[in-house]
């Protein structure tokens, strides 16, 4: 296999199979296997072995589209946290959020996403790990910071917010009218990686699932990653050398070791089902994720296909911007037999 230091400049070096020691053969079976499964719908697939590109496939769209991936960005915001905390911008995850976004309080009843959803008292012992790893309970009536996998948006984009805060970046009064969080990915991540991503905040439109009235300035205002396949490769790269890209630290790695396995309060709260999220990144340290895959697997998830999926050992990642995409169903995620076949292509 080809020098695992190898890192892309704007381009990627591309290499054939066998270069990367994968069957030529097997590589092809996946692309068919891709496209058939996609039918009809627009689909991605990118395969980096080694710090190279070994298959980029575009199916009814182009390799240039920048297409919103959704809550694959959780994945990118855990990183931008490690990072802030290794710069000392916070103390720990453990920190409490109210201590720097007091206005997450501020949301009362009549406010939240929907009737019987706002700030309850509990909500003070959020910390930034609670939210990082869906288990702060924020707005849900009964569930204790740290007690409940629950995955949703809100909390996260009260993470973002605070961080944002942190810096200067976001104000409640005017949420708007500043940078944001994307200043923060920007500068912290996507600069040093040379990834080329735009960004967007969006809302949900008021309906039967958001009330009227809601505080959307204090828990809305999701921040959009839209990007192309070969730049979300280069997270998955950076994450196969657990944080470094061509020898330098970009997201520490202890930080990233730690957030791409299961979550120790998932762990010790959740029924085994659930034991499949770190911070803010899909895991399969436990084995519950992906039964037929390797324990090592980790990788990001978005609604609509949006994934990137990392086997450090083999150094591979496999993007799929989007793919095949089975709503509801954890079990499906990445599209598992799919990732099974580039696993097999890959040469022992």
């Amino acid at each position: 296999m080809t020098d695992s230091k190898t890192y892309p400049q704007a381009e990627w070096e591309r290499a054939r199979p066998a270069e990367v020691g994968m069957d030529a053969e097997k590589v092809a079976q996946v692309q068919s296997w891709f496209a058939d499964a996609s039918g009809e719908k627009k689909g991605r697939l990118v395969i980096v072995r080694g710090g190279r590109v070994v298959l980029e496939y575009t199916h009814r769209m182009r390799a240039d589209e920048k297409p919103g991936i959704a809550s694959a960005a959780k994945s990118i915001y855990s990183n931008v946290l490690g990072i802030l905390i290794e710069e000392g911008g916070l103390k720990s995850a453990d920190e409490l959020v109210v201590d720097h976004y007091p206005e997450m309080m501020e949301v009362k009843e009549g406010q939240g996403n929907k009737p019987g959803r706002y700030a309850y008292p509990v909500n003070r012992g959020i910390t930034f790990r609670h939210l990082i790893t869906n288990v702060s309970g924020y707005m849900k009536p009964g569930e204790a910071p740290g007690k409940v996998f629950n995955y949703q948006s809100w909390g996260m984009n009260v993470l973002t917010h605070a961080l944002a805060k942190l810096y200067g970046l976001y104000d409640v009064r005017d949420p708007e009218g500043r940078p944001g969080f994307k200043a923060l990915i920007e500068e912290k991540l996507a600069d040093k990686i040379g990834a080329s991503w735009e960004y967007a905040y969006t809302n949900p439109e008021y309906n039967d699932r958001l009330q009227r009235g809601a505080r959307l300035d204090v828990f809305g205002y999701y921040c959009q990653v839209h990007s192309t396949a070969l730049d979300l490769a280069r997270v998955g790269w950076l994450w196969c050398n657990w944080g470094r890209w061509n020898g330098e630290p970009i997201v520490p790695e202890a930080w990233l070791r730690e957030t791409s396995a299961v979550a120790p309060d998932i762990l010790a709260n959740c029924p085994r089902e659930e034991w499949t999220y770190g911070h803010g990144i899909w895991s399969n340290s436990e084995g519950e994720l992906w039964t037929t895959l390797p324990r090592e697997a980790f990788g990001a998830s978005g609604a609509g296909g949006h994934y990137w999926t990392v086997f450090p050992s083999k150094g591979l990642v496999v993007v799929q911007n989007p793919g095949p995409y089975h709503a509801g169903v954890r079990s499906a995620m990445s599209n598992p037999e799919m990732l099974k076949m580039v696993l097999d292509a890959c040469e022992s």
